[in-house]
């Protein structure tokens, strides 16, 4: 199994010691760089190339949605996740926008924790439930194509890296069915697959494909 290398902008060691205890139980996961402050973090990304970036919000979400481009010239094929105490819709919403492949809270578990970085490490986009329901919240608002309630579920699961046969389950629908709506927001949205619908969400549906989602079913 190929390791993914995580990297973290975190503000306070503690943290980032207990990131590292929680990856070493995990073979594919691994933590292998650490910086205080975004400002510090850029030369050592550029170093080590690592397959995500977990950016804490310390020194505002503004600094961190702008340093999405930067990190890019440096390190192509890096991922970075907005690693969170509290976010806000709108920010939410900014960040997806950035270029940020996730946005993950600290409250949340070790568990959900893994399953982030193992969603952007294989090139998905992953979103918290609560989360995902802001910017779909906030999308909702916004005078964008119309889908219907269904599909903005599917849009919504297909953002946190699901399969078909996943989305089946969580919507208690089967894969035919999946596949038969996949195809209605293709049609609406332009795009020519799921990969390019996760990417490419914030653009298509009024910003991002997660925006117009209704809320998800609780996980």
């Amino acid at each position: 199994m190929e390791t993914i290398t995580v990297y973290v902008c975190e503000s306070q060691p503690i943290v980032i010691e207990g990131l590292k205890r929680a990856l070493e139980g995990h073979s594919d996961l691994q933590l292998v760089g650490a910086s205080s402050s975004i400002a510090d973090a850029l030369e050592s990304i550029a170093a080590v190339q690592p397959n995500i970036i977990l950016l804490d919000q310390a020194a505002g979400n503004k600094a961190a949605f702008e340093l999405i481009p930067k990190i890019r010239m440096r390190s192509l094929h890096s991922h970075a996740i907005l690693w969170v105490t509290n976010v806000t819709e709108v920010e939410s919403f900014r960040a997806l926008q950035s270029g940020m492949r996730g946005i993950l809270k600290k409250t949340l578990p070790v568990e959900s924790v893994v399953e982030c970085l193992r969603a952007v490490g294989r090139g998905n986009i992953w979103i918290e439930n609560s989360i995902s329901n802001q910017v779909v919240g906030f999308l909702n608002r916004r005078n964008l194509p119309r889908l219907t309630p269904r599909e903005y579920e599917i849009v919504a699961l297909i953002c946190r890296g699901m399969k078909n046969k996943q989305i089946a389950g969580e919507l208690s629908i089967t894969i035919g069915t999946v596949k038969v709506h996949l195809m209605h927001i293709f049609e609406k949205t332009g795009v020519k697959d799921r990969f390019e619908l996760a990417l490419e969400a914030h653009k298509l549906i009024g910003l991002n494909s997660v925006e117009e989602a209704e809320p998800l079913h609780a996980s």
